[in-house]
């Protein structure tokens, strides 16, 4: 009966002759990890900004309901009073709606230029580890070769 071969110590030996580089992936997680720090303090920012905006929003719509819920002598200074709330509350809605369209188009311009650096970073990294990882390997590969 054919008896299979053991190839444990012939393995063992080609992987020793190509020897892993973690520090490749070390920096590839902790850019990762600082990229979205970054991309977190941008969204939090935004998040606290738009809860100012939406919290003083609401103060002022209900100082303005206070005043247009007293009571009025002529039945003509209800309408009036309806009339200066709703205005109000349209002009305070373009300006409230401004502010939130500045948050979120200063969250985009912030996200592409975290996004754009991060890949120029990337590319820089990677085409260093190829070049490190291919001049091992070829170093390697004479190494071995030289042997036989």
């Amino acid at each position: 009966m054919a008896k299979t071969q053991d190839f444990t110590a012939t393995l063992k030996e080609m992987m020793g002759a190509f020897p892993v580089d973690t520090t490749a992936m070390e920096n590839a997680f902790k850019s990762t990890a600082t990229l979205n720090e970054k991309l977190s303090g941008v969204a939090l920012e935004a998040a606290e900004k738009s809860a100012e905006i939406s919290s003083k929003w609401t103060k002022d719509t209900l100082a303005k309901l206070a005043e247009m819920s007293k009571a009025k002598a002529e039945p003509a200074d209800y309408a009036k009073a309806m009339t200066d709330f709703a205005s109000a509350s349209a002009e305070v809605a373009a300006e409230n709606m401004a502010a939130f369209a500045e948050i979120a188009k200063k969250v985009q311009s912030e996200t592409v230029e975290l996004l754009m650096a991060a890949g120029k970073e990337a590319a820089e990294e990677t085409t260093a580890a190829v070049k490190k990882a291919t001049n091992e390997v070829t170093a390697a590969a004479k190494k071995a070769t030289a042997a036989k």
